[in-house]
């Protein structure tokens, strides 16, 4: 039988390359729920071409267009951030692909694994805000969790098999972004359009931002601590300009296992879409004639600082990592407006910090709360510039 797939976010760079995927394996695959936030337009398209059994507008006033576009189909239509919250629990979805941006993946996700569902996870600030709870109610539910990003399903493809043999650390390999050969001086001055010139990878504008800052390695390190259990110092961060060691992970008798190939989203899709089984693509194959050298060095944490606020959150755990985060979401978009510099995010994402009461152990609720007061404290912050 086919699996059904439901693509939360369809209408960002992970979703159009699941469709692509879906596309290439119409055997195996099918659409059965397509949401996106704003991108009306998109989403209209993306309806007609895969018939999914719905779609859903996060933006309310988005519906009429929707509802009036796909009216001549079979097409249900939804709007409202809640009605992504409890479309995931349709019986009829096998896969739930959470490509949301940010902190409103949250509780689909959360909705998705209480129905046991396949989690394919690309919205890595799920396990960042609230990993503990995540990972408790994934046992509880006996849902599956997979990861999308390509660090994330390197590391799950080397493990693969490895069960009963110990990981000693991990390295999740970062290309550097667009200012690793830069100074401070050009870095503290550099515009939106040059950090959103990614070298390797063609990604959404927040996610490149946070690549350019390496806040998203960070991100990255607290999502695999509970993707694989692992303690703060089992994680490692080693720069690779080339991207093609996509992470790496170390056992305890020393041996280290590599996940490699050329940067290409698609791959770790299809590789979470059809675990365990690994399917004949046209992807393009690696040549390692055109890399004749691959290098790596630690990652400068003075220049990149949010990388050293994100390990600081990691260790102090509790609500930490949702307030960084939290406040990373808005200074991001901030930094997108042309109201902050490059730095100026990093400075007040650390006052934010520093400043938002900190919970040892949250609920649910503790960690909506969290969000929206540090979403508050962070624009406050920023007005006051």
């Amino acid at each position: 039988m086919k699996k059904r797939i439901a693509i939360l976010g369809s209408t960002g760079s992970i979703g159009i390359q699941a469709l692509e995927v879906i596309e290439s394996h119409q055997d195996l695959f099918e659409v059965e729920v397509l949401t996106a936030n704003h991108n009306s337009e998109l989403l209209i398209k993306q309806a007609l071409i895969y018939n999914p059994n719905s779609v859903v507008i996060a933006d309310e006033s988005k519906y009429s267009e929707v509802k009036e576009a796909l009216i001549k189909t079979d097409i249900k239509v939804f709007a409202g951030e809640k009605s992504i919250a409890q479309i995931v629990e349709s019986d009829t979805i096998d896969i739930v692909l959470t490509a949301m941006v940010g902190f409103s993946g949250l509780i689909p996700t959360i909705n998705a694994i209480k129905s046991s569902k396949i989690i394919a996870l690309a919205n890595k600030e799920t396990l960042v805000v609230a990993g503990e709870l995540i990972t408790k109610l994934a046992i509880e539910n006996k849902s599956i969790i997979i990861p999308v990003d390509s660090e994330h399903s390197a590391i799950f493809q080397c493990i693969s098999g490895e069960y009963n043999n110990k990981i000693e650390k991990i390295y999740l390999t970062a290309s550097g972004g667009p200012f690793l050969e830069k100074d401070y001086e050009f870095i503290k001055n550099a515009k939106k359009s040059e950090a959103l010139k990614h070298p390797n990878w063609n990604m959404g504008n927040k996610i490149t931002i946070d690549s350019a800052t390496m806040m998203n390695k960070g991100l990255e390190a607290i999502e695999a601590k509970w993707l694989f259990s692992l303690k703060p110092e089992q994680i490692d961060v080693v720069i690779h300009p080339q991207s093609i060691i996509h992470s790496m992970v170390q056992f305890e008798d020393g041996s280290i296992k590599a996940q490699m190939g050329l940067p290409d989203m698609k791959l770790p899709i299809q590789y979470a879409l059809s675990y365990p089984t690994r399917l004949k693509s046209d992807f393009k194959r690696l040549d390692f004639a055109n890399y004749p050298m691959f290098t790596f060095m630690q990652p400068d944490t003075k220049k990149f600082r949010n990388l050293a606020l994100a390990f600081e959150a990691l260790k102090t755990g509790g609500n930490m990592p949702c307030i960084m985060n939290a406040a990373n979401e808005i200074v991001v978009n901030a930094y997108l407006n042309n109201q902050l510099g490059f730095y100026e995010m990093s400075d007040i994402i650390e006052s934010v910090m520093e400043k938002s009461t900190f919970i040892q152990k949250p609920s649910l609720d503790d960690y909506i709360l969290t969000d929206n007061l540090s979403r508050k404290l962070t624009l406050s912050l920023i007005e006051s510039k």
